[in-house]
C-alpha cells in the first residue's frame, strides 16, 4: 500500500436505503470531495456509463485486478457479481487534492476502515424499516421479485453489521438525513 496522504469517506446501506440519493446531495455541496467510481462485473443498469457509475468489466478482468492487487477491497455481492474499489482511484484522487466517497458495500467498507482507520468516515444508511425498503426497491422497477427478495434477505443480514460504522443515519426523510450526513462531513473534513 503506498503512502496515505488524504481522507476517505464512506456511505453504505441496503439496496434501498437513500444511499445515493445522499452521496450525490455531499458531492453537490462539497467541492473537495470527488465519487470514486467503482469497479464491477454486473451489467449496466437504464443509463449508466462505463467510467462514471462504475468500471464494468468482464468477470475474468476483475479477477485478474484481484490477483495484480489492484483492489483496495472487493467482494462478490451478489452471485456472480463482483465489485470493488481499484486502489489506483483512491491514489489519483488524493494526488489531485481530493477527498474519495466510497459508495460501497458493508463488508468492503469494514476492511477499508480497517486498512486506513482514522482517516475514514463511515456512515451507514439506513432505511426506517424492511418493509419501507422493500416498498422504495418495488418503486425502482430495475429488479424481479425475486432479486428484490434477494436484495431484502441481504439488508437483514448487512443490518446486523451497522454499529460497525462511525454513525448511522436513519433515512426516514430524505432531507434530514442529507443535513445530518452533511454535519458529519463538515466536522470530519475541519
Amino acid at each position: 500500500m503506498e503512502n496515505i496522504t488524504g481522507k476517505i469517506i464512506m456511505l453504505t446501506a441496503p439496496s434501498g436505503a437513500g444511499k445515493t440519493s445522499i452521496t450525490k446531495y455531499l458531492l453537490q455541496d462539497f467541492p473537495q470531495l470527488s465519487f470514486s467510481v467503482s469497479a464491477a462485473t454486473r451489467k449496466p443498469r437504464g443509463n449508466e456509463v462505463n467510467g462514471k457509475d462504475y468500471y464494468f468489466m468482464s468477470e475474468d478482468e476483475f479477477k485478474q485486478k484481484i490477483a495484480d492487487e489492484e483492489f483496495v477491497e472487493w467482494e462478490m455481492v451478489y452471485e456472480g457479481n463482483y465489485y470493488g474499489t481499484l486502489k489506483s482511484e483512491i491514489y489519483r484522487m488524493w494526488k489531485e487534492g481530493l477527498v474519495p466517497v466510497l459508495d460501497i458495500d458493508v463488508k468492503g467498507a469494514i476492511h477499508v476502515s480497517s486498512i486506513f482507520g482514522k482517516v475514514c468516515l463511515s456512515l451507514f444508511i439506513q432505511a426506517p424499516s424492511i418493509d419501507e425498503l422493500r416498498k422504495r426497491l418495488e418503486s425502482r422497477n430495475t429488479d424481479s421479485k425475486e432479486n428484490i427478495d434477494i436484495r431484502i434477505n441481504k439488508a437483514s443480514y448487512e443490518l446486523s453489521f451497522k454499529d460497525k460504522f462511525d454513525a448511522i443515519i436513519i433515512n426516514d426523510d430524505l432531507a434530514k438525513a442529507q443535513q445530518q450526513a452533511k454535519v458529519l462531513v463538515e466536522r470530519f473534513l475541519e
